[in-house]
């Protein structure tokens, strides 16, 4: 059976996706390869096709117990024999895992980073045909990734002590080029095929809010959703629980997952929110990875995560049906020290040396920056990430949160005159401050944090009066952004460049794009209308399934499959193999079922428009 024909049998799809068949291809012709595919472009594919080609067992190397258990649920369901080898299992799981194994009986076998050179594990492999080792999330193996794992470093002792060299494919979703370099030489690529397919995620819809107050726009957000799962991200432990336990006091069935609570609590908050028993997590960035939940339409950070790659990870987090989905990012100034006192206080248990250590950290300062000009640019906010990761994009794509605000250009001159002497003179002082307390110093507030210091004596003192505190803000980001001002690391106060210096001498004219009003944003374009009744009875049966098996709900059929079902309305066997995601196990198994509804559905739909 070819390639083709194993993609509709066992997954239901007629066709690949971008970069999916080339990889495959190098694989079976015996190349290394690496994969950057962001979430939920079909990195799994990749080397489940191959592992049902190749004579033999493939081990997939992954850091995440969620996503293996996901995905051999997801290929027994298929009818694809596998298994997975974490800590979660039993010593009489064990056992049977590594009998069936060792009688050839999976064609795919995920492990843990951690079991790979365990005397059992390379026991096991000993007596094993292992044509491919494909290691997931690769870019863990990199101290230059948003995610080292030392872990990963035994995977190439491991790949050594093999009795004859697999071929290697490596995947990740984010990887900047000194990444990618690292997993070539790290992981012993030789000569691989290397694949970057485009980072646009065309269904996500993007937008930066600064709330005054983020509980209150939370609750809005959440109270405006339609359908779906919804994760909602906090950077601190203290912040998940506030938040969660601010949910549910609102009346939203609300969980929470952070790297605090007890193994056995956050097992059991994930399988609810796996399982649809709540419909809102709230989580660090501990939880989501590698989660195969297709119906997750809302992701909401509460707070600004250090770097574009984790944002984009996490907001990619949604939509992986292929539906419309919401990312929303809820940004405040306090975000920024927040993150910077993650970056300080991260890799300390590492072996790094001094001088690593000072190196990383300083990459880790620029990627906040370019995090924050992110959450306060005016521009098209998927234009900015695509350009980040290397991608072309135009400066409009009508759907995101600044693509569908009216601007207006406004002159902004004189307002980032008295910024920047209000900074000047703060220094001429011995003082410096953050943009709120500038804010409030121009704006002539009498705080305690200003009288105490004598700050309201400064000649700027109330130069801004009467003015708008958010639009003040906003300006002082724009000068940010701009490189007239730059934020000192340690403390996050303003300092003036040598730029601002210039400007202000130049008397030259400053520009700058302004919230007008929000246009009606327009609705992404769809291939087809479902029919939302008929979508709740396959919904409504679909968990009804599910629930018998004890397995998650979008293991049976997705969003994005129920979706076409209802908008198609298949009536024949061979009309429902034609749906996306319905491959010949599943018919055999669900068809009858799921027909029968469409059926009944479509008479009494006949009937009661006769």
């Amino acid at each position: 059976m070819n390639k083709s024909d194993l993609l509709k049998k066992y997954f239901g799809h007629d066709s690949f996706r971008q970069g999916q068949e080339e990889i495959i291809d190098s694989i079976l012709a015996g190349r290394d390869c690496l994969g950057v595919m962001p979430t939920g472009a079909g990195k799994s594919i990749c080397f489940q096709i191959p592992a049902l080609m190749l004579d033999g067992v493939t081990i997939v190397i992954s850091p995440l117990i969620s996503l293996m258990k996901d995905q051999v649920e997801a290929l027994t369901q298929s009818g694809v024999s596998a298994a997975y080898i974490n800590s979660t299992l039993y010593a009489g799981e064990y056992q049977r895992i590594y009998d069936i194994a060792a009688s050839g009986g999976y064609k795919v076998l995920y492990v843990a980073p951690e079991r790979l050179l365990t005397e059992d594990f390379l026991g096991l492999c000993a007596g094993l045909k292992i044509p491919l080792v494909a290691v997931d999330e690769s870019h863990c193996v990199s101290h230059w990734g948003q995610d080292f794992r030392p872990s990963y470093l035994k995977i190439p002792e491991f790949i050594a002590a093999l009795e004859k060299r697999p071929v290697l494919a490596a995947f990740t979703a984010t990887a900047t080029d000194t990444v990618k370099a690292d997993i070539v030489k790290i992981l012993g690529l030789k000569d691989p095929f290397s694949v970057t397919t485009g980072f646009d995620r065309q269904n996500l819809y993007f937008e930066v809010r600064k709330p005054r107050d983020k509980d209150e726009e939370l609750l809005s957000i959440l109270r405006g959703a339609s359908g779906g799962s919804t994760i909602v991200y906090c950077s601190t432990r203290k912040n998940v629980e506030s938040v969660c336990g601010m949910l549910c006091d609102n009346g939203f069935n609300a969980e929470m997952y952070h790297a605090g609570m007890a193994d056995r609590e956050r097992k059991r908050t994930q399988e609810d929110f796996i399982y649809d028993r709540c419909g809102v997590m709230v989580a660090t960035n501990a939880f989501g990875m590698g989660i195969d939940k297709s119906d997750v339409s809302l992701v909401v950070h509460y707070n600004m995560p250090k770097d574009l790659e984790s944002y984009y990870q996490e907001a990619g987090r949604a939509g992986r049906d292929g539906g419309p989905a919401r990312c929303i990012l809820l940004y405040s100034g306090r975000d920024v020290n927040i993150a910077e006192f993650l970056i300080e206080n991260s890799h300390e248990d590492s072996e790094l040396s001094p001088r690593e250590l000072a190196e990383i950290r300083k990459r880790d300062k620029e990627r906040l920056r370019q995090m924050t000009f992110y959450s306060t640019t005016t521009g098209c906010l998927r234009e900015f990430i695509l350009k980040y990761f290397g991608d072309k994009s135009p400066n409009y794509c009508g759907n995101c949160g600044n693509c569908v605000t009216k601007f207006e250009t406004v002159d902004v001159t004189v307002e980032a005159q008295k910024i920047l002497s209000c900074i000047f003179r703060l220094k001429q002082r011995g003082r410096s401050s953050g943009r709120v307390l500038i804010a409030d110093i121009l704006l002539g507030s009498r705080s305690e944090k200003i009288l105490q210091g004598s700050l309201d004596k400064l000649s700027t003192y109330g130069l801004l009066k009467g003015g708008n505190r958010s639009r003040i803000i906003s300006i002082i980001d724009f000068l940010v952004r701009e490189e007239y001002i730059e934020i000192e690391a340690e403390h996050s106060t303003c300092q003036l460049t040598r730029k601002a210096d210039e400007f202000v001498k130049s008397r030259a004219t400053l520009l700058m794009k302004l919230p007008k009003e929000k246009a009606e944003k327009e609705k992404p374009k769809q291939e087809y209308e479902e029919n939302p009744e008929l979508m709740k009875l396959l919904k409504q049966e679909r968990f009804r399934l599910a629930s018998t098996m004890g397995v998650p709900a979008y293991v049976v059929f997705s969003d994005a499959t129920l979706r076409e079902m209802s908008a198609k309305m298949p009536l024949t066997e061979e009309e429902f193999l034609k749906i996306s995601g319905v491959g010949s196990r599943k018919a055999e198994r669900y068809g009858k079922t799921f027909l029968g509804i469409i059926k009944d559905f479509k008479q009494e739909e006949d009937i009661n428009g006769a």
